[in-house]
């Protein structure tokens, strides 16, 4: 399956739409309002990447890179990886992961961090599959 992959420039009413749809497979949380999607879109900070079925088909994939600059130089995040059921498995999650990793290098970044639950098997075996390796690392949360 075809895939193309865009960075979504705006927020339209498709992309609200998507997200609202998309969110639930990955999260509880609530999706993003129009004018959170706007704040994601247009900072420097995020990218925000959608996969199209083909070239002009629904966005049923996202996902999103965060770049920011730190004394150690850029570093690159991918978070909220997430592709419609209906497409798992034909390598939405792949081509937007290899696209995050092009672009990630495009802005100077010269690594690219990620978490993944160990329950969320076939995203773990897609990571390594690309190049991803386990970091012997703590990953602490503070709840605000």
């Amino acid at each position: 399956m075809v895939f193309l992959i865009e960075e979504a420039v705006s927020v339209t009413d498709e992309l609200v739409g998507a997200i609202g749809h998309l969110l639930p497979f990955l999260s509880s949380s609530a999706p993003p309002s129009a004018e959170e999607l706007e704040e994601i879109v247009s900072s420097p900070a995020t990218v925000l990447l959608v996969a199209r079925d083909g070239t002009a088909g629904p966005i049923v994939g996202t996902l999103t890179l965060a770049l920011f600059r730190i004394p150690t130089g850029v570093r690159a995040w991918i978070e909220d990886v997430i592709a419609d059921e209906a497409v798992r498995g034909r390598g939405c999650g792949e081509a937007l992961t290899r696209e995050a990793l092009k672009v990630a290098s495009e802005r100077g970044a010269r690594t690219v961090e990620l978490t993944s639950r160990p329950s969320r098997e076939a995203a773990n075996r897609l990571y390594r599959k690309i190049g991803f390796s386990v970091r012997a690392t703590n990953v602490y949360r503070f709840e605000l």
